[in-house]
């Protein structure tokens, strides 16, 4: 996922998400549920944020009678463990592109067609570490998302 708006092996794309989360799980402890796995799965077979109750009409649609409680479970564990995040912007969910890395994701949403795009950056070397430097502030976490058109909206 972390190619970008470019072309590729979505299929293999989804299958190293899942087995790096499998991994992290499992060197974790973490019970990685059957939910919990196939609520990532809906969102890897995207490059689109989604919400809540657009992953449970996946799982209605499957035969899963599944609640709203349960996909926000699934969602709280997901993002607790960094497996997925929250883009505040739409108030929806991307699964991550560098699960089990310490990074800071910068997400490009594009306002036409809604995907997302997960990028990094280093905010202690950026305008944002200098300014938190000089006001005495230590930068633990950073989210950016950023709304423009992906290049097939241009």
């Amino acid at each position: 996922m972390s190619l970008g708006f470019q072309e590729h092996d979505h299929k293999s794309c989804i299958q190293n998400a899942l087995q790096a989360a499998d991994k992290y799980c499992a060197d974790r402890g973490l019970q990685f549920t059957k939910t919990r796995r196939r609520v990532l799965e809906i969102l890897l077979m995207e490059h689109k944020a989604l919400g809540a109750y657009d992953i449970l009409s996946h799982l209605t649609d499957e035969g899963t009678r599944a609640q709203p409680p349960i996909v926000y479970r699934a969602l709280d564990f997901l993002v607790t463990h960094d497996l997925v995040h929250k883009i505040e912007k739409l108030n929806a969910y991307s699964a991550c592109s560098h699960p089990g890395e310490t990074h800071s994701p910068v997400f490009m949403i594009c306002r036409n067609c809604k995907n997302v795009v997960e990028t990094q950056t280093e905010p202690l070397r950026s305008f944002m570490g200098s300014a938190a430097k000089s006001a005495g502030f230590l930068i633990e976490r950073t989210v950016i998302e950023a709304e423009g058109l992906c290049p097939s909206c241009q």
